[in-house]
């Protein structure tokens, strides 16, 4: 344990300060009892005070049952806390939103959705991460009808949104148009589907998804209910068969699979395309393989050019939602957060820099700000 990481977690990443003095009795009196009393009876007379009054308005929950932590799959939801700890100051470091991290202790789904349901009073929102597919959808899906906060799961969406935002700056500086790529998407698990709708919802011209069995297609009999349902939005050209078949003359490659292509597979890609391998931390395709089929490459690592990263979108996603006091996460909400993306870097261009850095202090401001006008503009705010 002598790698400098373990340094870095010792006694955690994050912890809670007092926003408020506690130097006198008079301090004590107001912060505490008796002057909190009358903050509670407030807030039992109008329910909404508590946006106002308490940590409600800035703070979410980041909830996770570490049945598919990053690259590491099911390792338990006390082996997931330091991730879970990370993406709260992620959150705080970037979007100034607090963020409490929940490992639960249970994979079952109603659990899940009871137990997060019953912890929501204390969040104006509710990140759910690192849940594996396909209980994932179901789960986030009901927490949507049944709470009146956003929540939004991150490995689905965040994803997403950063994918489209990549892409849409691809086509500016290869001069392509949305609606005349064909688009594979390998992975049909929660990137995989969230990736393929929002493509879908931006007016990419078509999405064909492989997973382990090859193309998701109609004629298939071992499809689950997600899979049937991506199979009926997908797949225009009625392709069938593998990996191979589908990136026969496809213009653009997104991975979210983490399984390998063979480079005689990404060969048979049009020239002049676009590869996004974003498996962690190996690339379905290695990026200097990529290089040589595709005129714009774009991995999931922090070490290659134009790193898809997650960070680009929640931290602002939320700061938006919150401030806007957003019921929920529109799919409107999420393409005006990848266009506030794309064009943080519009005027300066690159095929090695289509999407901002992580670190660049514009990019969270300028996705709340696109996010909580849409959200108003929806009229889904309290």
């Amino acid at each position: 344990m002598d790698h400098p990481a373990f340094a870095r977690h010792v006694g955690g990443k994050v912890a809670v300060t007092s926003t408020v003095p506690l130097a006198s009795r008079e301090d004590l009196s107001l912060a505490y009892t008796p002057g909190v009393a009358l903050v509670c009876e407030a807030i039992a007379a109008q329910p909404e005070l508590v946006h106002e009054y308490t940590w409600v308005g800035h703070t979410v929950a980041v909830v996770t049952d570490g049945s598919a932590v990053l690259g590491l799959g099911n390792i338990g939801p006390k082996a997931a806390l330091p991730v879970m700890e990370g993406k709260a100051i992620l959150f705080k470091g970037f979007g100034g939103v607090d963020a409490v991290p929940i490992c639960l202790d249970t994979q079952d789904t109603e659990e899940i959705i009871r137990i997060v349901k019953a912890l929501a009073p204390g969040f104006g929102g509710i990140n759910l991460e690192d849940i594996s597919a396909p209980r994932c959808f179901e789960i986030e899906q009901r927490l949507i009808e049944e709470l009146d906060i956003p929540v939004f799961h991150d490995d689905q969406h965040g994803t997403a949104v950063v994918t489209l935002a990549a892409l849409k700056n691809a086509c500016l500086v290869l001069e392509r148009k949305l609606n005349d790529l064909r688009v594979v998407v390998s992975g049909a698990g929660a990137a995989g589907v969230a990736v393929t709708k929002i493509l879908l919802a931006a007016g990419v011209g078509d999405v064909t998804v492989v997973d382990s069995r090859g193309i998701v297609e109609s004629g298939r009999s071992d499809l689950t209910p997600v899979k049937a349902a991506l199979a009926e939005m997908t797949n225009r050209a009625g392709l069938r068969g593998g990996i191979a078949d589908a990136l026969a003359g496809a213009d653009v490659l997104v991975g979210v699979s983490g399984g390998q292509i063979a480079e005689e597979a990404v060969a048979r890609m049009a020239p002049g395309g676009m590869i996004f391998a974003l498996a962690n931390p190996t690339p379905e395709v290695h990026p200097e393989v990529a290089a040589r089929y595709a005129s714009i490459v774009a991995t999931g690592r922090s070490d290659y050019p134009n790193q898809i990263n997650n960070v680009l979108a929640f931290p602002g996603i939320f700061r938006g939602a919150l401030d806007a006091g957003a019921k929920r996460i529109t799919e409107d909400m999420k393409l005006a957060a990848a266009t506030a993306i794309a064009e943080i870097v519009a005027g300066d261009l690159r095929p090695d820099a289509i999407v901002p850095s992580p670190l660049d202090p514009r990019v969270a401001p300028a996705v709340a700000a696109a996010v909580a006008d849409t959200a108003r503009r929806e009229g889904v705010c309290r």
